[in-house]
């Protein structure tokens, strides 16, 4: 009897081994390079370390193995790409457009939301959420923009009382920019809710964390398996503080409409109508909320009453989609923004001046044209993306063979895209690792692959709100740099990345904030 189990065994083995290597996609992936594997278990368990090590790692790996490399565990294969023409072939398809692991480990939180949806129901959904970030809308959330900028910076001043003030941007920021997407996306503002507000802030980077923890560990790929362990269970608590916070907001807009019979709505279908012609309020109506901008939210309950192309479900997978990608990637983008100023005196001190030029000819008042003159400004900002994209990868999953330029990606494999190394490939970027804002002056920009510069990611899954986000981090960088005087305390050279869907440190990121008087 022995014998037989061990024989049994051994036969599984080399059935897995042989399957695993000489099977379609193993022996096709074969050719591409990366770390030392095992038969069947391959070379994913080198980032089964702790959480603080997993992307530098991540990152020598891609120095080491470029411009592509594979990692892969029983019949999970997930290749890198960090070669623009290779980047450009991919996101460029429409044959490729699901997203795949860790997009898949979202669904609990996100469901099939924009970021996670395909096919038609993405299609079906981007047509409905576009009109959200046509220009006629964008201009009316630049007030928005002004107020909570103006906001962040009396606090600052408040707080640090006529003197300097020491901020953790990475506590500090996404308070102002989770409350300016749920004043625009929501038509709610969460000023004063203190716990709330900060429970949900915290429960987004654990359940991003426990996410990114699975893509290394093959055993929890299965959602059974997965809820049985000690993460999975917390990510089970997560879940009612992050669907408790959605469900909150959608119920008091619901509220709001009822009170008001839906004449808000209205105002909602007939800009649809005319294609986003212009907003429409009632300026006799002293109302708080329905005196605000037309939000996100709103298209969203209008289009579930109009022939239910939505349904109460389909809202809530939208609202924290947006709530995520609207507010903690912005945060991050203003975070290591903040810190690379604060390290480069004179970057900072020409942004500072450009800035004061524009306000002075404004009298502080900033609008879209306005913005748009800050052209230093946003070259830096741009380098700063570049640096530290807020979202440093990406994943697609091949269902057909996929023929990159010198390597074929057979069916059945994760392509991930690897914007960080991407952003520092030294065969694009001259000194990759030096904060270099003329990178993106136009006569070096000509000729360059656009597909080497992604942190909003590109082709037909672009993120929607890219242009959103570009406003507010000018907008929120000008408040601030107008008023203080930015010096680092801590350094970014020193600090250590932990895996998470978006940059973050393991440590706090502080910055001093210096009145100029």
């Amino acid at each position: 009897m022995f014998f037989f189990i061990i024989s049994g065994l051994l036969t599984i083995l080399f059935l897995l081994h042989y399957l695993t290597r000489y099977g379609r996609l193993g022996n096709i992936s074969s050719r591409i390079g990366g770390p030392k594997a095992f038969p069947i278990i391959g070379n994913l368990y080198h980032f089964q370390v702790d959480n603080e090590q997993v992307l530098e790692k991540l990152w020598k790996m891609n120095k080491e193995f470029s411009p592509i490399n594979r990692l892969w565990s029983l019949f999970f294969s997930l290749i890198s790409i960090f070669d623009p023409e290779d980047v450009e072939i991919l996101l460029k398809s429409t044959r490729h457009m699901e997203k795949a692991i860790p997009y898949k480990f979202l669904q609990p939180w996100l469901s099939t939301g924009l970021v996670t949806a395909a096919g038609e129901k993405w299609q079906h959904r981007r047509k409905i959420l576009t009109p959200t970030f046509h220009f006629n809308i964008l201009k009316h959330f630049v007030v928005t923009f002004n107020e909570e900028a103006q906001y962040l910076v009396t606090l600052l001043k408040e707080e640090g009382k006529g003197g300097s003030i020491i901020k953790d941007l990475q506590e500090f920021l996404p308070v102002h920019t989770l409350n300016a997407i749920c004043e625009m996306a929501m038509g709610i503002s969460l000023r004063g809710t203190g716990e709330f507000e900060t429970k949900y802030r915290h429960a987004v980077h654990d359940f991003g964390r426990i996410a990114v923890y699975r893509i290394a560990r093959p055993w929890y790929h299965s959602d059974t398996i997965f809820a049985l362990s000690q993460r999975g269970r917390q990510q089970k608590k997560l879940l009612k503080t992050l669907h408790g916070f959605s469900k909150k907001i959608i119920a008091e807009r619901i509220l709001f409409h009822e009170q008001t019979k839906g004449k808000y709505l209205q105002n909602v279908e007939e800009m649809n109508d005319n294609q986003i012609s212009s907003e429409k309020t009632d300026e006799n109506n002293k109302n708080p909320v329905i005196n605000k901008r037309l939000a996100l939210l709103d298209l969203l309950i209008a289009a579930s009453l109009n022939d239910n192309q939505l349904d109460q479900e389909g809202i809530r997978e939208e609202v924290d989609t947006f709530m995520f990608a609207g507010h903690d990637t912005t945060a991050t983008a203003l975070c290591f923004a903040l810190l690379l100023f604060a390290k480069h005196k004179d970057v900072q001190e020409r942004i500072r001046n450009e800035v004061k030029t524009v306000m002075q000819q404004s009298d502080c008042k900033l609008t879209i044209p306005i913005l748009r003159e800050f052209s230093y400004l946003e070259r830096c900002l741009k380098e700063s993306l570049r640096l530290y994209p807020s979202v440093h990868f990406m994943a697609r999953y091949i269902s057909q063979d996929l023929q990159l330029k010198n390597y074929l990606i057979p069916a059945g494999s994760i392509c991930n895209v690897n914007i960080y190394s991407l952003h520092r490939n030294p065969n694009i970027w001259t000194n990759p690792d030096v904060f270099d804002a003329d990178r993106f002056l136009p006569k070096n920009t000509k000729g360059r692959n656009p597909y080497s510069f992604i942190p909003f990611s590109a082709g037909p899954r672009n993120c929607i709100g890219q242009k959103f986000a570009m406003l507010e981090l000018k907008l929120i960088v000008a408040y601030i740099l107008h008023n203080f005087y930015l010096e680092p305390v801590d350094e970014l050279d020193d600090v250590k990345m932990i895996a998470d869907l978006v940059l973050c440190s393991s440590k706090p990121l502080r910055v001093k904030f210096i009145p100029i008087k």
